[in-house]
C-alpha cells in the first residue's frame, strides 16, 4: 500500500519536528512546511531528520494564495495529502492595553487564518477520496486564557471552535478533524522565558515538569492513525494536569 502523505505546517519548529518524526515512523510520507527564509535552520532540520526521509517545502501559512500553490506543488511531487497537521504559530505577548493592532493581527493571521488557508486547500480532496485526518495544534492557554496573551489565547480558542465546526461538516465523508492542546513544553520558545517565571509555571504543573515535544507528537500521531476514525471534533489536552488548576 502506498504511504499516505502527511503535511505538517510549522514543521521545523520544536513541536513540529517531533510530530514529523513520529508520523514518519508510523509509516507516513511526511512533508514539513515552514517559512523558507531560515536557510540554516532548514539545513539543520533536514540533517537532523535525514534518517526519517522527511521532505521540506517553504510556505507562508498566513497567505492563502501561497498555501494553495504550495499544496499543489506538494501533491505534484509527493501525492494527494491525506493528513494535515497545523502546528505553525507565533506569539506577540503583551497586555491588551499595550497591544498594537499589528501584534493582534500578526498572531491571528499566523495562528488562526492559517488553519482556514490550509484546511480549505486540502479538504475537498480528502472528501473526494473518502479519507482524511486533520489535527490542529491549539493550546492550554486557549482553554484557560493567559495574562498578556489576549491575541494568542483568542486564536487558539478559535482554532478549536473551527475544528468542531469542520468536523461536523465532514464527519460522514471519512475525514476526521481534531485538536491537541499542549501545555508548557521544553521548546526553544518556553526555554527563552526567564528562569524564575519558568520555575513558577513548573510549580503549578501537577506532574512537576515541562512536557517533552515527543509527548505531544504521540497524541497527534494517535489522532492521525487510520484506526482513530471514530474520534472527531475532539480536543486532547496534553499538559501534565496543568488544566486541573483552573
Amino acid at each position: 500500500m502506498n504511504q499516505r502523505v502527511a503535511v505538517v505546517t510549522g514543521g521545523i519548529g520544536g513541536l513540529g519536528t517531533e510530530i514529523c518524526r513520529q508520523l514518519s515512523r508510523s509509516g507516513h510520507r511526511v512533508v514539513a512546511a515552514d517559512l523558507g527564509a531560515r536557510k540554516e535552520r532548514i539545513e539543520a532540520f533536514l540533517a537532523d531528520t535525514a534518517a526519517d526521509a522527511i521532505a521540506f517545502e517553504p510556505i507562508d501559512v498566513a497567505d492563502y494564495d501561497d498555501c494553495t500553490s504550495t499544496f499543489a506543488r506538494i501533491e505534484a511531487s509527493h501525492g494527494p495529502v491525506s493528513v494535515l497537521v497545523n502546528a505553525a504559530g507565533i506569539t506577540r505577548d503583551t497586555s491588551l492595553r499595550r497591544m498594537s493592532p499589528q501584534q493582534w493581527n500578526d498572531v491571528l493571521r499566523v495562528n488562526l487564518d492559517s488553519v482556514f488557508n490550509t484546511c480549505k486547500t486540502v479538504v475537498d480532496g480528502m472528501v473526494e477520496r473518502g479519507y482524511g485526518r486533520i489535527v490542529n495544534l491549539s493550546s492550554v492557554n486557549g482553554q484557560t486564557g493567559q495574562f498578556g496573551q489576549a491575541n494568542y489565547s483568542a486564536a487558539k480558542a478559535g482554532m478549536h471552535g473551527f475544528t468542531m465546526a469542520l468536523a461536523r461538516e465532514v464527519a460522514r465523508k471519512g475525514v476526521t478533524v481534531n485538536s491537541v492542546s499542549p501545555g508548557y513544553c521544553a521548546t526553544a520558545l518556553v526555554m527563552a522565558v526567564p528562569a524564575d517565571v519558568r520555575a513558577d509555571i513548573v510549580s503549578r504543573i501537577p506532574v512537576g515538569r515541562l512536557g517533552e515535544p515527543a509527548e505531544i507528537a504521540r497524541a497527534v500521531d494517535f489522532l492521525c492513525a487510520e484506526g482513530s476514525a471514530y474520534i472527531t471534533g475532539a480536543n486532547i489536552p496534553v499538559n501534565g494536569g496543568y488544566f486541573m488548576d483552573f
